[in-house]
Parts: C-alpha cells; structure tokens; sequence
C-alpha cells in the first residue's frame, strides 16, 4: 500500500524515528483541504505509545477538512548537523502516514494537554494556568500511525 523509500541506504530505524519524534517541538500536519487542494499547517504535538497527539481550536479548516476525510500525513525534521569542515547540513526528517480523529472524551482530553503542556511550559503550574484560562476552548486530536518512514538528509 505504501512505497518503498526510494533512498533505502539513508533509512533511520523505527528507534531513531521514535527518538526524534520525541525530541523535536513541531512539525507540519497535511490534510485534504477545500476544492482539492492540500492543506498544511505547523503543529505542537505529543508522542505518546506509538500515537501522535496534537490541539487545536473547536472550529476550522482544520477540522472540517478531517470530518471530510480522516488520512493525513505529518513531517518532523531535526535540527541537524554538520561534519567538522563539511558546509551541508545533515537532517533527520520522518514522515508519517495515518488517520486523524478528534478526541471526545473530556477526561482523556484533559490528561492529554496537561502532559503536551509538560512538554512545552516551563513549570506545571504554568500548564495548569493556560489549562485553567484556556481548556474549554480546546480540541484534542488523536493521530494513529499507519506508515512512518525517516531517513538522513544530506543538503549537499
């Protein structure tokens, strides 16, 4: 169903893969936006067994392009490096393929942001502030991996 990558030799494991999906803050959610057109848009997310969990607000392209079809696909890249001597970066990208869906269950929703609000806040009471100020508001989203491909990008 999906392709075979193409660069084979510059694979990164599924280990490697699940390190930098941990590590990294955001990547790029696509959709199948309006009248055809594919629609992407940075996102925080959480990586938490094997799933990917990302917020958004209640409303929006977003969402209505996900009630309109549920496939989308997601891509982090590292920071990179460069060899000693070498001008060309070398980056970590990983590609997911999966199904999206909102998540509707309060209880679950809230532990959800609390524990993405770990990863980006500085202290939990500053997570539990913006949950406080902002939770009402606040639309859980579940991404369940289908394929995920990563690989060594040299820009050279």
């Amino acid at each position: 169903m999906f392709r075979e990558m193409r660069r084979f030799k510059q694979a990164l494991s599924e280990q490697a893969c699940i390190e930098v999906l941990k590590q990294q803050p955001r990547g790029v959610m696509a959709v199948h936006g309006e009248d055809g057109y594919p629609y992407a848009f940075p996102m925080d997310y959480l990586y938490l067994d094997g799933k990917l969990y990302f917020h958004c607000a209640k409303e929006g392209h977003k969402l209505d392009a996900i009630a309109a079809d549920d496939k989308a696909s997601f891509c982090v890249m590292d920071e990179g490096f460069r060899k000693e001597g070498d001008w060309a970066l070398n980056i970590k990208s990983i590609i997911l393929f999966g199904k999206i869906r909102k998540l509707d269950d309060p209880a679950e929703a809230l532990q959800l942001v609390r524990q993405l609000g770990l990863k980006y806040c500085p202290t939990p009471e500053a997570v539990e502030e913006e949950i406080e100020k902002a939770f009402a508001r606040v639309q859980m989203l579940e991404f369940t991996i289908d394929h995920m491909t990563g690989k060594l990008v040299n820009e050279s």
